[in-house]
């Protein structure tokens, strides 16, 4: 016996005749004899008074049976003719139905006759449907319903026939279940078809039993099937008694068999363990009374009557039967909710704990969920996990559960807890005892402890977002005039550093994470800690940072870090494991290689955040990984400037090298300043390595560096750089390709040209020069531009003295007083003014010389207006080879006429050719192609007037039935206009009047610009 579900009480005893049938009806028992009598018990107490009522007044005064003797009250002789087989008591229409010789039905209380059925003489099974008033039962091989009429009588409805006599019968929902010979079959109601089931078994006849939620419980021998309505097995399992039984009654939650040596109930929930044997001698039947079940014996009876939940659920806890404690509370009335909540809880933690003992982690942490204990309370159990400590209270939870048991509560009170922590020092350093423990807690466990972390964490971290949430608001509301830094949040969402005392939700939200990562890391799973740390988390930061340590997760370390906005620690951590990395001999055990990329991911989303951190820690990886740590600036919009100031302070030598990058990734994204930073690094350092070659005495002006040819391609490339503050700086000497391009730069042409030709001696350099005025002139200005770069260049060829003259004085005094920037395209003056004039300013020459188209005396060459020796020198110094190969190579970019007044008279015209011939063919080309768009367009427009005649040609029929579009009347005999579109017609007068109109509007609309 499990425990003790009803107690057995003997209600009658004695009794002279022998007891066929037992029913109750309120406190009264209704017992059939077999002398045909009806014989009416009532409680001892309650017939002990001398003046009782009637008993027909006190049959129903009380609803249930009383757990006391009963004594004779009344008897009812000939209530029978034939021993009675069975009495129901229909409660709803306060009915007696009784199975004797028939069916009869009698009026209670005063047992008045109201129905005899007679075509049930000889029934010997029914079954009553008191939902819709039918009656069906069986006899001989029939089968009858009748249904209740509601006043006396009862109406019969079907009659079915059936194969053999049915043995038990019962209503299931529409249809009959029925037991016939030795098997079972569903009989339609309406139809009478049969469909069987399954046999009944080979020792016991057919038991059929309803059960309160509508399904059946058929008997096979000593098993009872559970099916539904409809026949099919159920699921649940069956019902395995210990003999099989002869009647089987049902009251919730258990079912109580009547089995040849004794009573057995056995409990309606899957696996139906067995709760109580009632040992009683000769019993004949068992019948569900309204609060017990009646035991009738040949002369006596008993009554079963149940224990009261509460003392069954205490007796099924302090066995150690939980399971079916936990599954009474549930029974318990709704007005004992509060005692039922309290009850569950108690049950959840004391199952918990004992499953916890034998080693059922998983289902120990389902209880300790269901029971709602705090998380404190179950840690308690797990004294190798350190947590922070907590303001919450939680010392009530032992006085919460005292009725589970005489069990103390596991408190961490007792195991050194520090007023910062619960687990000793401020250093968390394990002691031997801790670690001991540590070793003994199984895999199992701590898995178990992490899936009871995870199901209660989505609550509390909500709560504990939605707390920080709240906080952050009210505090912008209450603290509007407050500065910056008083009205800042101390802690973000993710904040577990400074946690308010007052922020309960997050307490313990930091409590569960510190715990949940710890068994994450003791079970393995580095993966799933590691996306805890990710995600929005509470971890304490001190104990989490030195587990972590102690443990060497780094990664996870890395993420605290992260999680908690301690940046500066966590690129410190990197950059350690990264040098770590690197070493042969690390100090540290390292599970995986951390490389510098890390450092450039981590710096990423810390550029809008904190770009001088980013700043600081880049520099530990600009030489090693350049290009990376460059994107990084662009990517993460750093101003540059303050990059190229903090690289100039920190890491000059990597300054080259960042606008360098920066400006091959992004050559709009540089400013000017930084351009011009960048050609003054360049600078430096072509200087310096010309002062060491200089002292050596083994300069050579055509040697190259990647330096110099770097300052070479940015001098020509960019424009951002201050060209006069350059000029300064470069030897009178020397590097004078540097000087050329810085004076194209100010646009000092002839200057840059007389260095090519005179200094460097490089004509293709000076000719590429022209080539790049000429192509930057048609990009900026193609309607202005010209060939007079190129003209320059003939005139520097064929007055080379005159270019050369005072060169050095002129750029001095260009350095000490910049001249303005003259344009070469601006050599287009205007109109009237000679050629020779605008060459002149083109050259910024001091002298006024005009160039002569022709004549023996033009200023062609150096020996112009000097003497006759000057002359023979300066003739014999003229390029004029220099100048034919330009005119053949650029004919299309010279203008032909002006080109041929700087030429010498004794230039000879076979050589011109290579320059007049295409030239003479373009131009004739052009003028063949002008007149061809000529007549092409006189074409054109002799088309358009045939058109317009055209128009002009259509013809307009005015009829009596014209309107004007304007003023909508007919058009008559008056003057008229016709719109373009040949269908408008309009009067002349309405149309003028239109005109006027639209005129005085214009006039209004530009009054009122003006």
């Amino acid at each position: 016996m499990v425990h003790t579900a009803y107690d057995s009480l003997e209600l009658l005893n004695g009794c002279s005749t022998k007891i066929d049938a037992v029913e109750s009806y309120g406190s009264n028992l209704l017992v059939a004899c077999a002398d045909g009598s009806l014989r009416i018990y009532g409680p001892e107490s309650s017939t002990s008074s001398a003046d009782r009522s009637p008993p027909s007044d006190r049959l129903s005064q009380t609803l249930e049976l009383k757990r006391e003797p009963y004594v004779l009250e009344r008897t009812v002789n000939g209530f029978s003719r034939r021993p009675m087989l069975a009495m129901e008591v229909l409660g709803s229409r306060e009915l007696l139905l009784s199975l004797s010789e028939s069916i009869s039905f009698h009026k209670l209380p005063n047992l008045e006759t109201l129905a005899v059925i007679t075509k049930a003489k000889g029934a010997n099974a029914y079954s009553w449907d008191d939902r819709r008033g039918f009656l069906c039962f069986a006899r001989q091989k029939r089968v009858c319903i009748f249904r209740h009429d509601g006043g006396r009588g009862f109406v019969e409805v079907k009659e079915f026939g059936v194969p053999d006599t049915v043995k038990s019968m019962s209503w299931c929902g529409e249809n009959i279940c029925l037991g016939i010979r030795r098997e079972y079959a569903i009989l339609n109601a309406s139809n009478g078809a049969l469909s069987d089931v399954f046999p009944s078994g080979r020792i016991a006849p057919p038991l059929v039993v309803s059960l309160p939620s509508g399904e059946l419980l058929l008997g096979k021998d000593n098993i009872g099937v559970l099916v539904d309505q409809n026949g099919k097995l159920l699921q649940e399992g069956r019902i395995c008694w210990s003999e099989a039984p002869a009647i089987v009654v049902i009251q919730k939650p258990y079912a109580t068999a009547l089995l040849p040596r004794h009573i057995e109930i056995r409990s309606l929930r899957v696996p139906y363990p067995l709760i109580q044997t009632v040992v009683l001698r000769d019993v004949c039947r068992i019948h569900q009374g309204n609060n017990a079940i009646i035991v009738s014996l040949n002369n006596s009876i008993y009554g079963l009557f149940p224990v009261p939940l509460g003392a069954q659920i205490v007796q099924l806890t302090a066995s150690g039967n939980f399971e079916e404690a936990l599954a009474l509370c549930k029974l318990l009335p709704p007005e004992d909710s509060s005692l039922r909540v309290s009850k569950e809880q108690s049950i959840h933690i004391r199952y918990a704990h004992y499953l916890f003992e034998n080693g059922s982690y998983e289902e120990a942490m389902e209880h300790f969920e269901a029971s709602q204990v705090e998380i404190t309370y179950v840690l308690s159990l797990y004294p190798s996990i350190v947590i922070p400590k907590s303001s919450v209270t939680v010392v009530s939870e032992p006085d919460k559960f005292l009725d589970v048991g005489g069990e103390a509560y596991l408190s961490r009170g007792n195991s050194g807890i520090s007023d910062d922590m619960e687990p000793s020092s401020n250093t968390l350093e394990y002691d031997e005892s801790s670690a001991l423990e540590s070793k003994k807690m199984s895999h199992n466990t701590l898995m178990a402890l992490v899936k009871f972390l995870q199901k209660k964490r989505s609550n509390i971290i909500g709560k504990a977002a939605a707390e920080g949430t709240d906080e952050v608001v009210s505090d912008a509301v209450g603290h509007t005039f407050v500065s910056y830094e008083s009205r800042r949040p101390k802690r973000s969402t993710k904040g577990r550093v400074n946690i308010p005392l007052d922020s309960g939700a997050r307490e313990m939200a930091a409590i569960l994470d510190t715990a949940l990562l710890q068994a994450l890391l003791l079970t393995g799973q580095t993966t799933v800690a590691l996306d805890l740390l990710k995600g929005l988390n509470y971890c304490d930061v001190k104990i989490c940072e030195e587990i972590l340590r102690n443990e060497n997760h780094y990664l996870c370390l890395l993420e605290l870090y992260k999680c908690n906005s301690l940046h500066r620690e966590a690129l410190k951590l990197l950059h350690q494991l990264v040098e770590e990395s690197k070493s042969d001999e690390p100090k540290i055990e390292l599970t995986q290689k951390f490389k510098p990329e890390m450092i450039i991911e981590y710096l990423k989303p810390l550029c809008g955040i904190d770009p001088m951190i980013v700043l600081e820690f880049s520099m530990l990886v600009l030489e090693k990984c350049p290009t990376q740590t460059i994107e990084l600036f662009l990517s993460g919009n750093i101003p540059a400037d303050l990059v190229n100031s903090y690289l100039k302070q920190h890491a000059p030598n990597m300054q080259a090298t960042y606008l360098e990058l920066m400006l091959s990734m992004n050559e709009n994204g540089i400013s000017g300043n930084l351009q011009n930073e960048m050609v003054q690094i360049y600078l430096s350092e072509v200087l310096d390595w010309y002062a060491d070659l200089t002292a050596q005495k083994k300069w050579d002006e055509k040697t190259y560096t990647p330096t110099r040819k770097k300052l070479l391609s940015a001098l020509e490339g960019i424009s951002g750089y201050t060209p006069e503050v350059l000029l300064k700086r470069l030897p009178t000497t020397a590097l004078f390709e540097e000087r050329a391009l810085l004076l194209g730069k100010m646009n000092q042409h002839e200057l840059a040209l007389s260095i090519y030709v005179h200094k460097l001696h490089l004509p293709e350099l000076a000719l590429s020069y022209c080539d790049r005025v000429y192509e930057s002139g048609l990009s900026h200005q193609p309607a202005k531009a010209s060939g007079n770069i190129y003209l320059t260049l003939l005139q520097i060829y064929l007055n080379p003295r005159r270019t050369t003259k005072d060169f050095e004085k002129r750029i001095s005094n260009l350095v000490a007083s910049p001249t303005p920037k003259v344009g070469w395209a601006s050599v287009k003056g205007n109109k009237g003014r000679g050629f020779g004039k605008k060459i002149a300013d083109i050259e910024g020459a001091a002298e006024d010389t005009r160039i002569s188209p022709s004549g023996t005396d033009s200023g062609k060459s150096d020996g112009d207006g000097d003497d006759d020796d000057g002359d023979d020198e300066g003739i014999s110094n003229i390029m004029l080879d220099k100048v034919l190969d330009v005119l053949s190579q650029r004919w299309d970019r010279v203008h032909g006429a002006q080109a041929l007044k700087l030429l010498p008279k004794e230039t000879k015209l076979q050589n011109l050719i290579p320059f007049l011939g295409p030239l003479l063919k373009k131009t004739s080309e052009a003028h063949r192609n002008f007149a061809v768009i000529k007549r092409l367009r006189e074409s054109e427009n002799l088309q358009a007037k045939d058109a317009l005649y055209s128009q002009r040609k259509a013809v307009v029929k005015i009829t009596g039935d014209s309107m004007c579009s304007l003023c909508n009347k007919k058009i008559g005999a008056s003057v008229f206009a016709v719109y373009p579109n040949g269908n408008t017609i309009v009067h002349f007068v309405c149309f003028r009047d239109s005109q006027n109109m639209k005129a005085t509007g214009k006039g209004s609309a530009l009054r009122r610009i003006r």
